[in-house]
């Protein structure tokens, strides 16, 4: 196992330094020169990031991606989407296959570390949990002693699983499946008792059951799941660039910008919004973008409060609480560094 891991980390170094090559060379330029952003995405999860039958892709995990090219391009149709499941994920952004992630992925220290790779922010803080049949007649995941979970390969799910039951002095048996698509299926279909991913995806993954009814989330969150973008080690500007068009979706909730009034915010004399439109100061330039680089963003993505309400809150199918993701002035933990 110690071998296995330790050439899983050597093949990892290898294609992070080609990927971190590459970056050097500056992401942002190969970005304008071939005319998109290329968003490594998930295969299809409600409210984050999922295609229509026209392949058109919506989500909170999209919406960053679309945030980003409002603020490069002023156009946030300029980005490809490209699908990948979580064995694939890291391959493809060490690669330079894509320019960034933004694809409910954990933020941990051997991520962060080990595969040459930087969480430029968490978009959404979560924890993992799970989800039985109501006719099971449990309540409580502590009451999971002898059950069969379907889990997914290739994510920390998988270890946070083994963590929980071992810590509870508890047997199982895992089923893993390579997409969260074949994971559900194998739910559904009597694989096993229970089904355990992040809390955020239980309640997606729920809406493709044929009754949704007939299944409940547990209460116990066994994790601590800090979502956000990634990308490689090696371009700072990049890093920047991605990092504050995320903060400035945040930021602009916070001082109360939105799609609707943006245009009227350009005529504020308040400094935090004057420095926020790009009416005052070169804080666009400073990151290679232009000065109203957050006015865009807000203008044709909407701030960080808008894009949660219809992708994952109220006006969602999700219709997830803000909880742990609503502004700290508001007792949640969303909280971004001021633009100056």
């Amino acid at each position: 196992m110690k071998m296995f891991f330790a050439a899983t980390l050597a093949v990892a170094a290898t294609v992070a330094c080609a990927g971190g090559a590459q970056a050097q060379s500056g992401t942002l330029a190969q970005i304008k020169s071939k005319g998109s952003v290329t968003c490594g995405v998930g295969p299809g999860l409600a409210g984050f990031g999922i295609p229509d039958a026209q392949g058109n892709w919506s989500g909170l995990d999209v919406d960053l991606c679309r945030s980003i090219a409002a603020a490069i391009f002023n156009d946030p149709s300029k980005v490809k989407f490209v699908p990948l499941s979580s064995k694939d994920r890291f391959t493809a952004l060490q690669s330079g296959e894509v320019d960034l992630l933004s694809r409910n992925t954990t933020w941990t220290l051997s991520r962060d570390t080990s595969l040459g790779l930087n969480f430029a922010g968490v978009n959404y803080y979560d924890g993992q949990g799970f989800m039985v049949r109501k006719k099971l007649g449990v309540d409580s995941a502590l009451k999971l002693a002898g059950a069969s979970v379907c889990t997914q390969q290739g994510t920390t799910t998988e270890l946070n699983l083994a963590d929980y039951f071992r810590a509870n002095k508890m047997k199982y048996e895992v089923v893993a499946f390579g997409t969260s698509d074949e994971t559900i299926k194998a739910y559904e279909s009597g694989r096993c008792d229970a089904f355990t991913t992040d809390s955020s995806g239980l309640y997606a993954e729920r809406l493709k059951l044929q009754v949704p009814t007939d299944h409940i989330v547990l209460p116990e969150i066994i994790s601590k799941e800090p979502l956000g973008p990634v990308v490689r080690h090696g371009d700072d500007q990049w890093f920047d660039i991605v990092k504050w068009s995320f903060n400035a979706q945040l930021n602009a909730e916070e001082l109360g910008i939105t799609k609707a009034n943006v245009d009227e915010m350009l005529k504020s004399e308040n400094p935090e919004i004057k420095r926020f439109v790009g009416t005052e100061g070169k804080f666009g330039e400073a990151l290679g973008l232009t000065n109203d680089w957050a006015y865009r963003i807000v203008k044709l993505v909407g701030n960080y409060g808008e894009s949660f309400e219809r992708n994952v809150g109220a006006g969602s199918q999700l219709k997830i609480a803000r909880g742990l993701n609503a502004l700290w002035t508001k007792g949640g933990l969303q909280y971004a560094p001021p633009i100056r």
